[in-house]
């Protein structure tokens, strides 16, 4: 579908992260001109340009500045900051998207804004409801207030004589190079670092999500950057809900480790969500043409072999 399209030059912002370093993979696959920007560099190597950025301190216009002299015309913000509070946490995540909002009013030719939010924006869901596009946002988690406040930032400023502005709402994902603050990422690292025959006692959620491959996720990104008339929102998910008691059973078997490696101890499970996520993706299986391909074994492998080489 994408390949077809004339080639963009794409600004990714955090195209180091965990999402970001995938969205770029996928535009360079489909012949677009890919720069990661971040404030510092992958841990591991990428093959594209990489431009370190503050983009909490940099200011609209000199972000603009920026964008016009490598003639970007598409802007992916993939971009997450985590901090101990909610004034930390809305300087590191709703602050850089006012200077991309900012910086693309400035800028002629009204180039492609899509915005990576993500499903817990819309709150806590009777069990066996799917997440549409429709739905009013109720967060109550601050992650996920911040995520929404983010996102209405985008939306807000989108429109025929405004930004041309998407929000792209991700599930939960898997797959390669997981953040480290994610639960199955931490929990990966935990068991690469320590011996095979050691126990890890850890507190698993009774909860059932919708997870999806973030090589999935950064597919419909590109998508939804390049068709010329995406809807405003989109949901992204895997469009089934899983228990996160399974997926580390999974993480275990990607591993080659035995079920006992993991004890699991009573207490509660923070979590930046409800215990129920499944997103509804029918309107982006319509309007992009997109469904997800990997298996969350599929994913799982690809996690655990990124992490251990």
């Amino acid at each position: 579908m994408t390949a077809a399209l004339s080639p963009r030059r794409v600004a990714v912002l955090g195209g180091t992260g965990s999402v970001g370093r995938q969205v770029c993979a996928a535009f360079a696959a489909q012949g677009h001109e890919v720069t990661a920007v971040a404030r510092r560099p992958a841990a591991s190597p990428v093959p594209y340009r990489f431009v370190p950025l503050d983009l909490v301190a940099t200011g609209g216009r000199e972000l603009a500045a920026f964008l016009a002299r490598e003639g970007v015309d598409t802007v992916v913000n993939a971009f997450t900051g985590w901090g101990p509070d909610e004034t930390e946490m809305r300087r590191l995540n709703v602050r850089p998207v006012e200077h991309v909002v900012d910086a693309l009013r400035r800028l002629p030719g009204r180039p492609r804004l899509v915005h990576v939010g993500t499903l817990h924006e819309y709150g806590p869901v009777p069990e066996g409801s799917s997440l549409h596009e429709g739905l009013t946002p109720a967060p109550d988690s601050l992650y996920a207030r911040v995520k929404l406040a983010a996102s209405e930032t985008v939306l807000g400023a989108a429109g025929p004589d405004g930004v041309d502005g998407v929000v792209v709402r991700l599930a939960n994902t898997l797959g390669p190079y997981p953040a480290a603050e994610t639960f199955l990422g931490s929990l990966a690292r935990r068991l690469r670092d320590t011996g095979r025959s050691e126990v890890i006692e850890l507190t698993v959620s009774d909860a059932r999500r919708d997870f999806v491959d973030v090589r999935d996720a950064a597919e419909a990104v590109v998508r939804a950057a390049v068709l010329p008339a995406a809807p405003r929102v989109l949901n992204i998910g895997s469009g089934t809900a899983v228990s996160v008691r399974s997926l580390v059973g999974e993480l275990l078997r990607a591993a080659g480790l035995p079920a006992d490696t993991v004890k699991e101890t009573g207490g509660t499970v923070r979590s930046h969500g409800g215990d129920w996520t499944r997103a509804d993706i029918s309107l982006a299986a319509s309007a992009l043409g997109w469904r997800p391909r990997f298996t969350v074994a599929e994913s799982m492998a690809a996690m655990w072999d990124s992490l251990r080489g």
